[in-house]
């Protein structure tokens, strides 16, 4: 009987090569072994080749140069941007006159009544007093002219955000060719809107109203979209079994179905809208941002922050109020005259309230009823220049710290960067972004990062790198080290919750002004801001993520005998992986929004390029800074998102 052999085992590949990012690196390491020599040979420099850059300047320059020429005589300007623009003004102008109507009285009331309604008194009370210290503070009149801003600007994003994001709910090719979109405009920082409708607007409140739109209405559009894509379909089944047509269906079933979701769409609108209209004070919004940006360019720190407090106050307002309305879940929802009912006792009760105070000739708020703080800021800045900014025995002072971070970290590193030769630059990007998702991830941040090259500002946007890779670092340190405290300490996570809540509603404008007092001016000072602004989200995140990892995995560590320190190390971490790479996207995409606002206070590089063209309307200099910012932004947040087909194909 013939004996069969086993064929000869096949030799068994190094436990590295096993690995799937291995095989990634390895093809990649081919295809540069083929590759580099040849770029090298053509263009040997280090920094992007000049033969491979386009020269931008003159086109956009001739296109700058008519629109000004044409903007008061083409009928694209007379007959649709023109009424556009005037339809903003006499928008926001109504609002305002509205608001001066009711007068400080009546806007307290209404205010305080509407958060009463929606989250009950101690809300009320918060907003009542919040609307009191902006009068407090000397600043009721700026704060009507940011809230006349806000409603037009928020209702406008809503409607076009909620069309869009019906669309894309009520159509999967609708919601592809949206996503692309929607990626850009969340990625492009707030400061790149702002030049291509100045140029269109013009400076002024049409052009803040505007940008502010483009800015704020992606969420909206995303979370509509989500809302009407997860709407439970035994409830749709039932609703089509009962013979309703294609709009019944959407008006009596997916709509209020979605009501969550288009309700927290509401509320991040809100909190864009306020952030940008703070920014967009830098070209003639008017109200609180123009306060704190006049402050700023005087380094008034205390006038600053008199205008950056009501800032603070009607963000948290908002947001509780509208976080409040998404949390509700009461039925009345579905009959229509006793929901109304409140509101018309709220309306009934404001028109009273201004009517009593338009009698007694007190609708302006007092002028004797104010609070001056910026001179006791300033004294409390001007001991901590003297006694903190430097000379502190042992520990140098803010000063010395932000110098010695500077010519330790923030020079190093653009250094090592702009060192690099810009294939290496490419490849390293293109290896981060294949690990992390796939080969279409890796092509499209190359491709973003070699735009920037062909832009022509390869090195500016290398030192803006810089500013964001260590501000990252430092966010992440301190945010990882923060959420694991707070995910194993819930007396930890109840005190830090209002610090978080404080932090994550505040403009992003608004964080300039402590590093401002701290720091002086310059890439540090940028920086530190980023990090403020960008921790709070970081931390939730980690925390979140480490709170939700599988109890039993837990127990059954503690069951081996695992320390604390174990189980962090083995199980919750690994577990809470896809947590704490969306922290890192967070992190990457908050850092790069404050740099570049950063230019405002010296940070220099892109931002310095983007402030500079809209001061000088420069459309050149500005837009190509603001496209730089763009890709930048794009390659970003495509090396660092963990998008859940990549997360489970890894491929």
């Amino acid at each position: 009987m013939a004996t069969v052999t086993a064929p000869a085992p096949r030799p068994a590949l190094p436990g590295i090569l096993r690995h799937r990012a291995a095989h990634k690196l390895l093809l990649l390491a081919l295809a540069a072994a083929v590759l580099v020599p040849l770029a090298n040979a053509h263009w040997s420099s280090g920094s992007w080749p000049h033969a491979l850059t386009v020269d931008l300047s003159g086109p956009l320059g001739r296109a700058n140069d008519w629109i000004i020429d044409n903007r008061d005589s083409s009928p694209l300007f007379l007959y649709f941007f023109g009424y556009i623009s005037n339809a903003v003004v006499l928008s926001v102008r109504a609002v305002y006159l509205v608001l001066l109507a009711a007068g400080w009285a009546g806007v307290t009331a209404f205010g305080a009544l509407v958060a009463w309604r929606v989250a009950g008194v101690r809300l009320a009370i918060g907003t009542g007093v919040a609307f009191l210290a902006c009068g407090l503070l000397g600043m009721w009149v700026p704060t009507m002219q940011t809230l006349a801003l806000m409603v037009v600007a928020v209702l406008t994003s809503v409607v076009v955000g909620a069309l869009l994001g019906l669309a894309g709910g009520l159509s999967e090719r609708t919601d592809r060719a949206l996503r692309p979109v929607l990626d850009t405009m969340q990625v492009l920082p707030a400061f790149a809107y702002l030049l291509p409708v100045v140029l269109v607007f013009g400076i002024g409140v049409p052009a803040a109203v505007l940008a502010t739109v483009v800015y704020a209405a992606p969420p909206m559009a995303r979370l509509t979209a989500l809302g009407l894509r997860n709407a439970d379909p035994e409830v749709l089944e039932a609703v089509e079994s009962l013979g309703a047509t294609g709009r019944q269906r959407l008006l009596t079933a997916r709509l209020p179905l979605a009501r969550k979701q288009l309700l927290l769409g509401l509320n991040q609108t809100i909190m864009m809208a306020l952030s940008m209209a703070v920014i967009a004070s830098v070209i003639g919004a008017g109200g609180l941002g123009d306060r704190v940006y006049q402050a700023l360019a005087s380094v008034d720190v205390g006038a600053a922050l008199a205008a950056g407090i009501p800032i603070v106050l009607l963000a948290v307002v908002l947001d509780r109020v509208t976080a409040a309305a998404g949390e509700q879940t009461d039925a009345s929802v579905t009959e229509p005259g006793s929901n109304l009912r409140p509101w018309l006792y709220a309306l009934g009760a404001t028109v009273a309230v201004a009517v009593v105070a338009r009698l007694a000739g007190a609708l302006d708020w007092p002028s004797g009823w104010t609070l001056g703080i910026a001179e006791p800021v300033n004294r409390v800045v001007d001991w901590m220049t003297a006694h903190l900014y430097s000379g502190v025995p042992y520990l140098g002072g803010t000063a010395d710290w932000a110098g010695h971070f500077t010519t330790w970290v923030l020079d190093p590193v653009r250094d090592g960067l702009q060192w690099l030769p810009w294939w290496s630059v490419l490849l390293i990007v293109a290896a981060l972004a294949w690990v992390i998702g796939t080969w279409r991830t890796a092509l499209t941040a190359v491709l973003a990062m070699a735009a920037i090259g062909v832009l022509g500002v390869w090195k500016p946007s290398l030192d803006t790198l810089s500013q964001v890779l260590a501000a990252v670092a430092v966010t992440l340190v301190l945010g990882f080290a923060t959420g694991i405290a707070a995910a194993r300490s819930d007396r930890f996570e109840r005190a830090l919750r209002p610090v978080l809540d404080v932090c994550q509603t505040m403009p992003q404008f608004v964080y300039l002004i402590p590093v401002v007092a701290l720091f002086g001016v310059g890439r540090a000072p940028a920086v530190a801001a980023a990090v403020v602004y960008a921790l709070p989200a970081v931390v939730r995140i980690t925390a979140q993520g480490l709170r939700q990892v599988d109890p039993a995995a837990l127990e059954s560590a503690r069951s081996l005998g695992a320390t604390s320190a174990q189980q962090l190390r083995q199980i919750q971490l690994p577990l809470a992986r896809p947590a704490l790479l969306l922290a890192v996207n967070q992190g990457v995409v908050l850092v790069l929004a404050v740099v570049i606002i950063g230019g405002l206070v010296g940070g220099g590089a892109l931002g310095y390029d983007a402030v500079f063209g809209l001061a000088q309307g420069d459309l050149a200099t500005g837009l190509v800074a603001g496209a730089a910012i763009v890709c930048l932004g794009l390659m970003l947040d495509r090396v660092t998102q963990p998008t859940e087909r990549r997360t489970k194909k890894g491929a």
